[in-house]
């Protein structure tokens, strides 16, 4: 058997890891030109779900010297005013870590980098009874017998296999940066959120090496042009957005550093659809806010899950078929807890019907 997997984030390289410890072969292609050339974020929640699916698909040298870098926070969700009053606290079961993402994307990428292409547009692909072929930018086409679309929120192959599948913007813009991990004092939990007027929010979340820092707010109070704006530039502005908050916060902000403006979108829900050698995981099928903090666990978990499912040596169809009644299900309803989530606590729109 040889996959096809299109994206080379972390849902795409944990089921590369996976097959390749199963002895299927696999050929990853990813659009950027490295791995380094976009901003997807610093500090990644690793739950159970996120944390089993990287012992399934790691070599166990390879995971034990990555959890030698993970930080364990306290195991709750906090939110306070902006007098740092306490609003709410959720105390979490089970395990939880606070990883960096491109420490855990190094990680995955050290054992199966000769498979991956770096520059491959993914273009469309063609679908015959016993293999599908993946077509690319530069001209090239490849064969296999299954094509995974790991390809993130933008996802070219879900644009050509699922056309009705619709990505909305939630209503909301955050800005994400570091701040010294020494700043973000009594925040060490899961995740701790500083809620204000006008639905402006700053969440932190340490690691072992720093703290992430981000402001969100609904994207019709923030100036057009953000991408465009200096560091400088951003943290004046969400110091003007936050005057009159605790001094902690202010503090905590004039540290910002490594800030980047990124517009939070969410698939829509939609009914399952018929099983072909074209399959979807992670961003690509089921992206969602990060108000529940589980778009990596369940990009993991689809890689792990697959990689199983195609491992198990029995037909194809009904392999793929059993994984993606499982992850249809269980990422839809992810993406309705994150969009309520939202609602509730970021002022996000609601999920359309759709």
């Amino acid at each position: 058997m040889k996959v096809i997997v299109a994206g080379a984030g972390l849902g795409g390289l944990a089921l590369a890891c996976g097959l390749r410890r199963a002895g299927i072969d696999v050929a990853v292609y990813e659009r950027d030109r490295s791995p380094l050339v976009r901003r997807q974020g610093y500090r990644l929640h690793l739950s159970d779900v996120g944390i089993d699916a990287l012992t399934s698909v790691m070599v166990p040298e390879r995971w034990a010297a990555f959890l030698a870098t993970a930080h364990t926070p306290s195991p709750r969700f906090v939110r306070f005013d902006p007098t740092l009053e306490e609003l709410d606290i959720v105390e979490h079961g089970g395990r939880h870590l606070s990883i960096d993402r491109r420490t855990l994307r190094d990680a995955l990428l050290a054992d199966v980098a000769e498979t991956v292409t770096y520059g491959k547009r993914l273009t469309g692909f063609r679908v015959a009874a016993d293999q599908v072929t993946a077509c690319f930018d530069d001209g090239a086409a490849v064969a296999g017998d299954v094509l995974v679309g790991a390809d993130g929120i933008n996802s070219a192959v879900r644009r050509r296999y699922l056309p009705h599948a619709r990505v909305v913007g939630t209503g909301l813009v955050q800005l994400y940066g570091k701040i010294p991990a020494e700043r973000a004092e009594g925040m060490d939990n899961v995740f701790t959120a500083i809620s204000g007027p006008g639905h402006r929010t700053v969440g932190v979340a340490p690691t072992r090496d720093y703290a992430t820092c981000s402001f969100g707010a609904r994207a019709e109070d923030l100036p057009s042009g953000l991408h465009l704006m200096t560091q400088e530039q951003l943290r004046s502005l969400v110091m003007d957005m936050t005057d009159g908050w605790h001094p902690l916060v202010r503090r905590m902000i004039a540290q910002w550093h490594e800030v980047f403006p990124l517009e939070l979108r969410t698939s829509v829900p939609i009914p399952p659809w018929r099983t072909s050698r074209v399959t979807l995981l992670g961003d690509a099928v089921h992206a969602m806010s990060p108000a529940a903090g589980a778009g990596a666990n369940l990009a993991l978990r689809d890689a792990a899950a697959l990689s199983a499912a195609l491992a198990h040596g029995g037909p194809l169809m009904p392999a793929l078929r059993s994984y993606e009644r499982d992850m249809i299900a269980s990422g839809f309803a992810a993406v309705r807890v994150s969009a309520a989530n939202g609602a509730r606590f970021l002022g996000q729109d609601p999920l359309p019907s759709s």
